[in-house]
């Protein structure tokens, strides 16, 4: 990634005196580029790849069918909770089709990938924060964590059934 050299907010003085808050235009300006920056990136470029690979991906789509009719499913089974008389299986036949889009070449990569540039972005976000205070929180980094049920992932989609 390019220096910072480039990057600075420009700070305005009060007619007091004083100094006010940060120009937010010049402010602005600084994330744009840092954005473009990111999105000039090799991570990036390798996300973008992967993600077109998997878009083009006839399996990926055929297995992704089947998928969305198992969730469907499985969300009917999750409306009467563990005591619906298919809930087990509907649960069973979301994960494992979970492993097949994984067990695929293209959506292996690009779920590493995805897992780089997230780092990436939380690296970033990270050391922005903590160059303002040690103290102010930053966006949480989910490394243990899977993708969503649309990506492969683990199941996180809030519903509450596939973990």
């Amino acid at each position: 990634m390019p220096a910072t050299e480039g990057l600075t907010a420009i700070q305005l003085e009060q007619p007091q005196g004083g100094v006010s808050s940060l120009d937010m235009a010049s402010l602005l300006l600084c994330a744009y580029e840092l954005g473009d920056w990111i999105n000039q990136s090799a991570e990036v470029a390798e996300y973008l790849y992967w993600k077109s690979a998997v878009n083009e991906d006839e399996d990926v789509k055929q297995i992704t069918r089947r998928f969305e009719k198992a969730k469907e499913l499985f969300d009917e089974c999750q409306r009467f909770g563990r005591f619906h008389p298919d809930y087990n299986s509907a649960k069973d036949k979301v994960k494992q089709i979970e492993r097949e889009l994984g067990e695929i070449e293209s959506v292996r990569r690009f779920k590493f990938a995805e897992q780089v540039v997230d780092e990436m972005l939380y690296d970033v976000s990270r050391t922005i924060a903590e160059s303002v205070s040690d103290n102010i929180k930053v966006p949480g980094n989910e490394k243990a964590g899977g993708g969503s049920c649309g990506s492969g992932g683990s199941c996180s989609c809030g519903s509450g059934g596939c973990s």
